[in-house]
């Protein structure tokens, strides 16, 4: 074979990793610092109006997921087009370092974009310096990941037959990252609950009873409720009686502070 195995790879098979490890960096960001450590929501630098309402900035966390999922999507499309790819003794590697370059490309862009440019939220947004924390990201994440998997792209060579495992566990993780941003909290822990608008307090109270929980805190609305869960709590019978998200844990008192409008 006189060309490489570069110059024989597809444009779809490229785009395919830089797309995968996008959507992975989106659900990076989304998991662990909207759901896990809780230091912002997307919209969480804008104040006032709608903005202040919980329930809208969960939404728009929720929106945000969603956008990564049709880009997994997109990437899955593309991957399997080019699954001719997966002979070539380049291809694995390829698709890894161009997943890398995605998953630091998000995080550079949402630094530039989010963080500097818009001002939509910062990386910890109840710090003393959110600019140490923005930095730290956009390097750590961002420069080093894309760097990295610059320094792996793969040169050309005698092609050979392989067995595709990376786009299959590029794949899996995929998958796994985005159910996880979708997945319920574990029991045994205070969570907020979010009802629906308009549902009678005395439902909320009702569902809440039927789990054995007790109500910590509730916002002037009553629509917002800290709640503390026992073990064997069913978190079904929240979402069956009006819940529209169960969140993994108290939010910080800055969160809690723009429900009460």
């Amino acid at each position: 074979m006189a060309r490489s195995d570069k110059d024989a790879v597809p444009a779809a098979y490229r785009w395919a990793g830089y797309m995968l490890g996008f959507s992975i960096g989106g659900f990076f960001d989304g998991i662990l610092l909207h759901q896990v450590l809780q230091w912002h929501h997307l919209l969480a630098g804008l104040q006032g109006g709608r903005f202040a309402d919980l329930r809208f900035q969960i939404l728009a966390d929720g929106l945000f997921h969603l956008a990564m999922y049709l880009i997994a999507l997109v990437g899955f499309f593309l991957l399997w087009r080019s699954r001719g790819t997966f002979a070539l003794w380049t291809a694995d590697r390829l698709l890894l370092a161009n997943a890398l370059i995605g998953f630091g490309a998000w995080h550079i862009l949402d630094g530039i974009a989010s963080h500097w440019l818009l001002g939509i939220h910062r990386i910890k947004m109840d710090s003393d310096m959110p600019l140490f924390w923005d930095l730290l990201w956009f390097v750590v994440f961002g420069v080093a990941f894309v760097a990295a998997g610059w320094l792996i792209r793969p040169g050309g060579g005698t092609p050979r037959r392989r067995n595709g495992a990376a786009p299959a566990a590029l794949v899996a993780l995929a998958i796994l990252t985005g159910a996880g941003a979708a997945l319920p909290p574990n029991a045994n822990s205070t969570v907020l609950v979010v009802f629906r608008p308009g549902l009678p307090p005395e439902r909320a109270a009702s569902a809440l009873a039927s789990t054995g929980g007790r109500l910590v805190w509730s916002d002037p609305s009553d629509q917002v409720w800290a709640v503390s869960l026992p073990d064997d709590a069913r978190l079904l019978d929240l979402y069956r009686n009006g819940a529209l998200l169960v969140g993994g844990s108290f939010l910080p008192a800055g969160c809690i502070n723009w429900t009460r409008v």
